[in-house]
């Protein structure tokens, strides 16, 4: 198995045969990450992802053709280094802020950014490290998420979106939340889009013991002329 590893990463010379592991392997790393997004409908999906690893694993065989059959001396990282700093402008653009002062998008940019670090690896031939960073970030994104889920879920800080009606809606809630020893932190109120235009608020608040976030929005939502209730 080693001696097959030392092949591939070549050992015996550039061949084609080496490239093309690389490349597949690149493709198949990049399409098991992209799947996930893609299931969740991100901007950034199963294509993205395989293109993002594919490019970077052909970066760093291009560094490794330009010195061993090229013989031109020069550092092998170069390249590879402009793939990491340029990830960042594609990353970039999968990250957005909603009217709801939301910030979504940061585990997709993360995950565009690790995948091409899986392609660099795979692309100097460092397949075990690549395989098992492929896998973690499965892990990460399915199985954690949902760990995740549940300390959000439980966690005593909660920031709620909240559009209404009347100026009268908003002292019925904060009147709701002052008899329920809900503490509020911080209060913003702001003007809806023109989808709406009925004023909103966000809140940030911290819950007593035993007040769940399902329980406060679902009373909340229940207060004539209170529209609709969103946890940020």
């Amino acid at each position: 198995m080693q001696q097959f590893l030392d092949y591939l990463r070549f050992a015996n010379g550039f061949h084609m045969w080496g490239a093309l592991v690389r490349m597949l392997l690149a493709v198949i790393c990049g399409g098991i990450i992209g799947i996930e997004r893609e299931r969740k409908r991100r901007p950034a999906g199963f294509r993205t992802h395989i293109l993002i690893c594919l490019g970077a694993a052909l970066t760093m065989l291009t560094s490794q053709y330009i010195y061993l059959e090229l013989r031109l001396f020069t550092d092998l990282a170069r390249l590879g280094a402009q793939v990491i700093a340029g990830i960042g402008f594609i990353g970039a653009g999968t990250i957005i802020v909603t009217k709801r002062r939301q910030v979504k998008g940061l585990t997709t940019a993360a995950g565009l950014w690790t995948s091409a670090i899986v392609g660099l690896a795979i692309g100097a031939g460092y397949f075990e490290a690549a395989l098992i960073a492929t896998a973690l970030m499965i892990v990460v994104e399915l199985v954690l998420s949902r760990l995740e889920y549940f300390i959000m879920s439980t966690a005593k800080g909660i920031n709620l979106y909240v559009e209404y009606k009347e100026a009268e809606t908003l002292m019925q809630m904060t009147e709701y939340l002052r008899a329920r020893n809900v503490s509020v932190t911080d209060l913003q109120i702001t003007k809806s889009g023109a989808e709406t235009r009925n004023p909103c608020a966000i809140f940030s608040l911290e819950l007593p013991r035993k007040m769940t976030h399902d329980k406060l929005m679902t009373a909340l939502a229940g207060i004539d002329g209170v529209v609709s209730v969103e946890e940020l």
